[in-house]
C-alpha cells in the first residue's frame, strides 16, 4: 500500500506542474488551451537535445551522487525552460493573441486544438517515434520502510529528485504570486481584467508573464515525466487529460487547487493498478472527479458562485 502511495505522489508531482500552467491561462485568459500537454512534450525533447548535445562536447557526464543524471540534464533543463517559454510567447503571438481580439472563447479553445496538432507532429517528424531516455543509467531502489510496515516502501533516487524540486517549485510560486508585484498584478488580473487595467496595472505584461511561467512549468513536468519514465511523442497527450482532470477537481483557476487536484489524480491512478488493472486507471481518475465535483461543484479549492 505505502508503495502505491508513493507511486501515485511521484505521478502526481508531475500532473500537478503541468495543471498549474492549464488554470494560470484559464485564470488570466479565460480559455483551455489543449497545446499546453504538447509544451510538455517539446520542453521534454528539448532538454534531451540540449542534454545530446553537452555530452557530445564533454563527453559523459558522471552522475550526482546516487541520481542517475549529472549536472549537463540539470542544465538542459535550464535551457529547455527557457525555450518553452518562449515558444508558448510565439504561440501567443501567432495565434492566440489576434483570435482574443476579434474570436471568442470557442475560438480560441479549438485554435488550441490546431496547435497542438501541429506541435505534435513537427515534434514526431522531428525526432521520430522512437522513444528515448534521458539516462540508461541502472538506479537501485532504496527502501525507506521496513518490509513488515504495510509490505515495506522502496522508491528510487530520481523519484525523490522529482519530489523534493516539486515542493521547491509550489513553494516558491507561491511566494511569488503573494509576495512580488507581478505575482499580484496576476492575481488581481484573473479577478478582473478590465478593472486591473484601468488600475495601472499592465495587462499586457501579465499575459506575457502568464505564458512564461506555464511554459517553464511545463518543461519541467516534461522532463520529470522523462526521467521517471521515457520519453515518446505522445507524452503531452497521454497527460493532457489528467491534466485538466486535476485543474478541475483542484477548481478551475485556482493554481493550489491544481496541486492539490494532481496529487489526488496520481493517487487514484496509482492506487487502482492493483484493483482493475493498469490500462483503467485513467478511467478511476475521471470517477474520483465526478465523485468530488457532485459534491462541490466548484472544485476543492473554487470559489462559490
Amino acid at each position: 500500500m505505502l508503495q502505491l502511495v508513493a507511486d501515485g505522489f511521484v505521478i502526481g508531482s508531475v500532473i500537478a506542474l503541468g495543471a498549474i500552467g492549464v488554470t494560470l491561462v484559464y485564470s488570466i485568459l479565460q480559455f483551455a488551451n489543449f497545446a499546453h500537454g504538447e509544451l510538455l512534450t517539446w520542453g521534454a525533447y528539448l532538454a534531451w537535445t540540449v542534454l545530446v548535445g553537452i555530452t557530445a562536447v564533454a563527453g559523459p557526464i558522471m552522475p550526482l551522487g546516487p541520481f542517475s543524471f549529472g549536472w549537463s540534464l540539470l542544465a538542459s533543463l535550464v535551457v529547455a525552460a527557457l525555450a518553452t517559454a518562449a515558444l508558448a510567447l510565439l504561440l501567443d503571438r501567432v495565434l492566440f493573441r489576434r483570435l482574443r481580439r476579434r474570436g471568442s472563447a470557442i475560438t480560441l479553445i479549438m485554435a488550441s486544438f490546431g496547435a497542438a496538432l501541429v506541435l505534435r507532429n513537427l515534434l514526431q517528424f522531428a525526432y521520430g517515434a522512437v522513444p528515448e531516455y534521458y539516462s540508461r543509467e541502472i538506479q537501485v531502489a532504496l527502501r525507506l520502510v521496513p518490509r513488515h510496515v504495510l509490505g515495506g516502501l522502496r522508491i528510487t533516487p530520481d523519484q525523490l529528485f522529482v519530489l523534493g524540486l516539486t515542493a521547491f517549485t509550489v513553494v516558491a510560486l507561491h511566494v511569488f504570486l503573494t509576495r512580488t508585484t507581478l505575482g499580484k498584478a496576476m492575481r488581481a488580473t484573473s479577478l478582473n481584467p478590465q478593472l486591473a487595467r484601468v488600475t495601472g496595472i499592465d495587462v499586457d505584461g501579465v499575459i506575457r508573464a502568464t505564458w512564461i511561467i506555464g511554459g517553464v512549468l511545463a518543461a519541467v513536468a516534461g522532463v520529470f515525466s522523462g526521467l521517471t519514465v521515457q520519453l515518446w511523442p505522445q507524452l503531452g497527450l497521454d497527460l493532457l487529460l489528467p491534466l485538466f482532470a486535476a485543474a478541475i477537481l483542484g477548481g478551475i483557476g485556482s493554481v493550489y487547487g491544481a496541486v492539490a487536484g494532481g496529487f489526488i489524480v496520481g493517487l487514484a491512478e496509482s492506487l487502482s493498478v492493483p484493483l482493475i488493472g493498469a490500462e483503467y486507471r485513467a478511467a478511476t481518475a475521471f470517477a474520483a472527479l465526478i465523485a468530488i465535483l457532485l459534491v462541490r461543484p466548484t472544485g476543492l479549492f473554487g470559489e462559490r458562485p
